[in-house]
């Protein structure tokens, strides 16, 4: 899948949870989702499990624990859509 459908993909699922509007509007690969958008811990873990669902994954701990910016999430989202073909 290509970097820029899982990023569009990808807004539509943080964007409940984001609460600096600005750097979501901005949001490029190395928006940090803690500190750019200001998304809780808590409110992470819902969009991790928002992602499992959408694109029908498993994340695992190391990787929940890597997913702290849109870079790694494309990687790790590319990474384990590679891994069900």
């Amino acid at each position: 899948m290509e970097k820029e459908i899982i990023i569009e993909q990808l807004k539509e699922i943080i964007k409940p949870y984001v609460q600096e509007k600005e750097a979501f509007e901005a949001l490029t690969e190395h928006t940090d989702f803690i500190n750019d958008l200001k998304i809780n811990s808590a409110n992470l873990v819902d969009v991790i499990l928002d992602i499992e669902e959408k694109y029908d994954i498993v994340i695992d701990n190391e990787s929940m624990e890597q997913m702290l910016n849109v870079k790694a999430a494309i990687e790790i989202i590319s990474t384990k859509l590679a891994d069900k073909i």
